[in-house]
């Protein structure tokens, strides 16, 4: 586990701890050289054999498995012109996304969401990708990312990523996640769907645990994508001698998509703040529903109590007692006491 967030209590500004899960036993270093006529791959590199790399002529994408190695995290980025504050927000696995600009290097923090295997609880992973003239980093918590289709698009020669920069290998990593996310809100909203059919057939306790668990991973998904499109609007407006100008269209548009996702993600939230009156007022429906059937069955019985009790006093002068017809008489009015009161439930429909 990384180190807790109160340890950082007292610690002077720029002290580099790991805050969050250890995901993986050993970090890991992959490494990519590209350009218009050249592609290599290598992986399991070094920090030292990374940046060197990087030094020289041509594109360099250093991608690092593992946030919690403190030491080589640091290594990297100051390799990449991150000063402290900056490898201090980026070892926090809980800081919200933003994007800082250092003139010579830019970093960009973001999450990547997704659902378990049974689809029932959202996942966040912390990305962080810092960008020079002629590399790209980016760390990751653990192995399993949704890049794969970038490292494809990289290896055809004819790509637009391999005549482009740095800044493009960025842009299309951000890219990716962003599309990631739609995926994650159609299963939440197949999620809603299902939870409104519960609710429309016969809501349980259950019901609501999911419910308030829908409007947690909703919560999240808006935590992630608000601040991101912020982070995406400086990068397309405020600019940067690292963002070529044939790039700022490419933001535009993902800008363009995190607007749909924030609004589907209200749309749904306020979907979930509906299913919970919904819940509510099924359950006090349910309740008015056998409370009447409760009070009908006790006004029934109430004038045959009376009757009961009547006659079951203990006097010498009561003429029905010894009347032959008494006992059937007496069956006969109680049944029709119960009868009439029943017939005037249903003409006022309360039946």
């Amino acid at each position: 586990m990384g180190e807790p967030a109160r340890q950082r209590i007292g610690l002077s500004p720029g002290t580099l701890l790991h805050i969050g899960e250890r995901r993986l036993e050993t970090a890991r270093l992959d490494l990519i050289d590209y350009g218009p006529e050249l592609f290599v791959q290598q992986t399991d590199c070094s920090a030292d054999e990374c940046l060197e790399r990087c030094r020289q002529p041509g594109l360099h994408w250093v991608d690092l498995l593992g946030i919690h190695d403190v030491p080589l995290v640091e290594k990297l980025g100051r390799g990449f012109g991150l000063n402290s504050l900056a490898l201090e927000d980026l070892l926090n696995t809980e800081h919200r996304p933003k994007v800082e600009n250092f003139g010579d290097s830019l970093l960009v923090i973001l999450k990547i969401l997704s659902l378990d295997a049974a689809g029932s609880r959202l996942e966040t992973e912390q990305v962080s990708i810092a960008v020079t003239g002629n590399a790209v980093l980016s760390i990751q918590e653990q192995p399993g990312d949704v890049f794969n289709g970038v490292r494809e698009r990289l290896r055809s020669p004819k790509g637009r990523h391999r005549q482009r920069g740095a800044d493009y290998l960025a842009y299309s990593l951000i890219d990716s996640i962003v599309d990631s996310y739609f995926p994650v809100l159609e299963q939440l909203g197949e999620i809603l769907t299902d939870l409104e059919e519960e609710l429309a057939d016969r809501p349980q306790r259950a019901t609501l645990q999911r419910i308030h668990t829908l409007k947690r991973d909703l919560m999240t998904v808006r935590k992630a994508v608000w601040p991101l499109r912020e982070v995406v609007s400086s990068l397309e407006r405020e600019g940067s001698e690292l963002i070529e100008e044939r790039t700022v269209p490419f933001l535009r548009d993902l800008y363009e998509h995190l607007v749909q996702i924030i609004d589907t993600t209200e749309i749904y939230r306020d979907s979930v703040s509906g299913l919970l009156d919904l819940y509510l007022s099924s359950v006090s429906q349910r309740t008015n529903e056998i409370m009447k059937v409760l009070t009908i069955m006790a006004t029934i019985f109430i004038p045959l109590t009376f009757l009961v009790g009547v006659y079951g006093m203990n006097f010498d002068y009561m003429p029905e007692l010894r009347w032959e017809w008494g006992y059937p008489a007496l069956w006969l009015l109680m049944i029709a006491c119960a009868a009439g009161m029943l017939a005037g439930f249903r003409f006022k429909k309360w039946l």
